[in-house]
């Protein structure tokens, strides 16, 4: 069974929590929209470049390595 000091930390530990909750400065609709996009926009360039890189160095191993 839980001591009496253990569940004042566990409440403090929530209070906090939700104080600092408080503090945060969130995002309006617009900025999370705008944010979302951009972080998918460099995903998928990342995911191109990377796709690319993976197909070349594939090309280069089976024409010379391979072939």
């Amino acid at each position: 069974m839980a001591k009496p000091e253990e569940k004042k930390q566990s409440f403090a530990f929530f209070r906090n929590i939700i104080a600092d909750l408080k503090k945060v400065t969130w995002p309006t609709p617009r900025e999370a929209i705008y944010l979302t996009g951009i972080v998918l926009l460099v995903s998928i360039v990342i995911g191109l470049v990377l796709g690319g890189l993976d197909w070349v160095l594939a090309w280069v191993v089976n024409n010379t390595l391979l072939g």
